[in-house]
Parts: structure tokens; sequence; C-alpha cells
């Protein structure tokens, strides 16, 4: 494996009843918080009166920035900026699901920052301070809980950036099973379909001698096809909710990818296309990934053969190595077919009209893929592929 440092400076707090933890959490960082959440699925849970009767009894002086998008737009952190410097606030918590995280991330660091935050999305400039961030999460996707990365889209450019840094980690993180409860079918499944990508992005890779580290994403991978089914049947299980809700941050909070370096590629590809077409995240992942691993899957047959075997229990018997290999992916794809994730870019209304545009998008910054690098052919034939 490579050589690494891991260090993940937040402060996880999991569990049953844990939204209390507020009490204890905010006081240390100031009195006055921007209240940061989304469409008002918050306010229809409960979850919002349950957080502002806390920030209340606290005493704390609360700004509200509401209607953050699902794929959060650039207009809507320099809204979250002008708040936090006209209301001197000391605190930003965002209550919702990775899109709010992300768009609270990137006030946090643009409210410290002189010129706009959409430098660090272009790789202009680095964050050089930020304001402290703390999450209440109501879902399991992004892992952006435990992480200190982010997704804004510039609605006037329709470019969809991702951009990361160590001062965007939020301080601490409050998940409570419950609060991801009321979560619809189709989000549910969106966000499955995520956290099974972060672990595809790091499970694709060309380190030597990782055995702990394939081990852990073959487990985080098990893990969610086993509880899938049984939670898109019963979606306010709270056993399942849990389940998955931990799978979703062991997915992308460094612990999977220590000493190695995945692929990436397949987020960049689809970022491109929800920028142009703002459709779901999840959504474009699981109409995607299948179709970038037939693309790529001759850099290493190997390794495509072992997650056939190891986590899709595909019958090596009679096979050859590349049987198999496509075998795991037929099964993955069958699997997100299962659960009701769309597979195809039509079922979006994408036709082929704008390749070009996505193509020349996703290789903005150049080629890119750690597993398998891409060219912008690459990427058309990849989106001609999931037409």
């Amino acid at each position: 494996m490579d050589q690494f440092q891991f260090h993940n400076p937040t402060k996880l707090i999991f569990g049953k009843g844990q939204l209390e933890q507020l009490r204890q959490e905010v006081p240390r960082y100031g009195s006055k918080v921007l209240l940061v959440y989304g469409g008002g699925s918050i306010k229809k849970s409960g979850l919002y009166d349950r957080v502002v009767a806390i920030l209340q009894e606290l005493g704390v002086k609360i700004t509200e920035l509401a209607g953050v998008e699902p794929n959060p737009r650039l207009s809507t952190v320099h809204r979250g900026v002008e708040l936090c410097q006209s209301e001197g606030i000391d605190l930003v918590l965002a209550v919702g699901g990775g899109s709010v995280l992300d768009c609270a991330k990137a006030i946090a660091v643009g409210a410290k920052y002189d010129g706009d935050m959409w430098d660090f999305a272009e790789r202009k400039a680095a964050p050089v301070d930020a304001l402290p961030l703390g999450t209440v999460l109501t879902m399991a996707a992004t892992g952006s809980e435990m992480n200190g990365n982010s997704v804004i889209t510039n609605e006037e450019t329709q470019e969809k950036l991702g951009w990361g840094s160590k001062l965007a980690y939020p301080v601490f993180s409050i998940l409570e099973p419950a609060n991801t409860a009321t979560l619809p079918k189709e989000q549910t499944v969106y966000g499955m379909v995520d956290i099974m990508s972060h672990v595809f992005e790091h499970y694709f890779h060309h380190t030597p001698n990782t055995p702990v580290q394939d081990g852990f994403c073959e487990t985080v991978l098990r893990t969610v096809i086993e509880t899938a089914p049984l939670l898109i049947n019963d979606l306010e299980n709270e056993t399942y909710r849990e389940t998955i809700l931990y799978c979703g941050t062991m997915a992308l909070n460094g612990v999977l990818n220590m000493g190695l370096s995945g692929d990436w590629a397949t987020h960049n590809i689809e970022h491109a296309v929800s920028a142009v077409y703002d459709i779901p995240h999840g959504g474009g992942l699981a109409i995607l990934f299948p179709n970038w691993m037939k693309h790529v899957m001759h850099h290493d047959i190997a390794r495509f053969k072992r997650l056939a075997i190891q986590v899709f229990e595909v019958d090596p018997a009679g096979k050859s190595d590349e049987e198999i290999a496509e075998a795991g992916i037929e099964a993955l794809r069958a699997f997100w077919d299962s659960i009701g994730a769309p597979s195809r870019l039509s079922d979006y209304q994408i036709d082929d009209s704008k390749l070009e545009l996505m193509a020349d998008k996703a290789v903005r910054f150049g080629a890119f893929g750690n597993f398998a690098q891409l060219e912008k052919q690459d990427v058309l034939d990849i989106y001609r592929s999931s037409l």
C-alpha cells in the first residue's frame, strides 16, 4: 500500500436520541447560528421544531437559510456567505442530507474568504479559514457528514464541480437513524446507490497489498446489498436505517481508502450530466457506473473477477475470467434494477443532443481517472452506451 497519514477531526455522534447532544456541542462555538436546510422536509417530520427548540433553550440567535437545492447552487452559497458576514455568525448548522451539508461547507469557507468561493471549485485558490460547521444528517448517501468534500453547481455556467479542504470537515455530526426514517423510497434508493458508488470508487485501484481495505469495501457493499431490499419494503424500520446510515458514513470518511488512490472518474462523468440536466446524483450514478465498468474492465480483469465472486457471489465454475467479470457487472445492474434505480439516461428524457457539451465539461481539467484514465472520447462512449 502507499504511505499515508490519517486524521479525521469530525466528532461523530451516532445513535438513538443523539439530537440532544446539540445542547453540549453548540455552546462550544458561540451564540449566533446560521441554520441551513433544504425544501422543508425537516418541518414536515418535526425535526426542525426539535432543533429550533434546543437552540432557543440555549439562548442562541438563529439566522435561517432555507431552500438549499438537491444540487446546491452557487447563488445559494452566496446568500449564505452574505448572512454569515452580516450577522456575525459563529457556527453554521446544517440540518438535512448531503446537498445541504455540501452547501453549508461552501458557506463556511466562503465566509472567511475575500473572493468568491467558486475559486476553490475552479482550483484557482484554496480555503484559508472557515467557520465551524455542525451537521444533523437526514439522509444516508454522500458521507459528507464526516469528510471535507463538497460539490456545488454554478447555474450560470452549467458547471457542477467538486472541491475539498481539511477546513471543511464538520466539527461535529449528529446521526440519529430516526431522522432518516421519513425519507421517501426514491431518495432512499438514490442514497444507497451513492453509498455503493463511493465504495466502488475506492475499490477500483492498482495499489498493491491492500487486503484489509479491499475486505472493508466488500463488507460494506455486501451489507448494503443485503439490507437494501429489506429497507425499501419497510422504510420506517430504524434497524435497517441505522445499518445503511453507518454504511454511508464509512463509505467516505477516509477509512476505506487509507493507503490507496481510488478512481473517481464516474463521479466526474455524472457531475457533468447533472450540471446540464439537474438530475439526482444517485440516479445518474446508477445509470453510468455499470457502463463505466464495461468500458474499463480490460484494465484489470482480476479486480472485476474478485468483485463478482466476493460481493455478487458469481459462480466461477466453467467461466473464463472475463465471463466472471462480466457476470459481476450484470449482477450489479440487476440489483440496482431490483430496488428501482434508473438504468438509462432516457429514463430522465436525456437524448444524444448534449453529449458533446457534457463530455467537454467532464474533461475541463484534462484526462481523469486513476484506475483507467479517460479522455473525451471515452466519456462520449460511456454516455452513448448509457442512452
